[in-house]
């Protein structure tokens, strides 16, 4: 498949309760894939089920400033995405992507249309937390306009930190 006609077939839904087990295999796989070289799988572990738990993802399901979105790919489910509406800014939390379809223009689409969802509340900048030694993230990010904007270091507790950049895109209207 041509990556035109890859974007083409990439569509954006919003997600409910009942795709909260969709959510969390989706989750499960991505992050076992792509995560081991970047984290433990013992921190991997230690994450998911406190991102990703029956009750956080209800609630989260539940907010009415956060946009949850699933992305599919001729209706298959390749990854999922929510944001939070802080206006003036929008706090992407999740993009994540099957590994198996990095470099196909999947990500700057979904970055696109989020940025268009934050763009129709007339927001002044996006950010965003990414790991320190996600390259293939930050540089991806960079690409799209994002500036390092500060290192944040968080314990998350079990032993485990959240070593990150704070990126920020700022939003130009004409």
């Amino acid at each position: 498949m041509q990556i035109n006609s890859t974007l083409q077939a990439l569509s954006f839904r919003n997600a409910t309760a009942n795709d909260i087990p969709l959510i969390q295999r989706l989750a499960h796989q991505i992050w076992h894939a792509y995560y081991p070289s970047i984290i433990s799988v013992e921190q991997i572990e230690y994450m998911l089920p406190r991102m990703y738990g029956d009750d956080i993802l209800a609630q989260e399901l539940s907010d009415k400033t956060l946009r949850y979105e699933l992305l599919f790919l001729e209706h298959a489910p390749i990854g999922y995405a929510s944001y939070r509406f802080e206006l003036p800014s929008v706090f992407l939390s999740k993009l994540y992507l099957n590994p198996d379809l990095h470099g196909k223009g999947l990500g700057r689409a979904a970055l696109t249309h989020i940025e268009d969802a934050a763009r129709a509340e007339h927001a002044a900048s996006i950010y965003l937390f990414v790991n320190k030694r996600n390259e293939k993230a930050i540089r991806a990010y960079l690409r799209f306009g994002f500036t390092i904007e500060q290192e944040v270091v968080k314990d998350i507790g079990g032993g485990f930190v959240m070593d990150d950049y704070k990126m920020r895109k700022h939003l130009l209207y004409e």
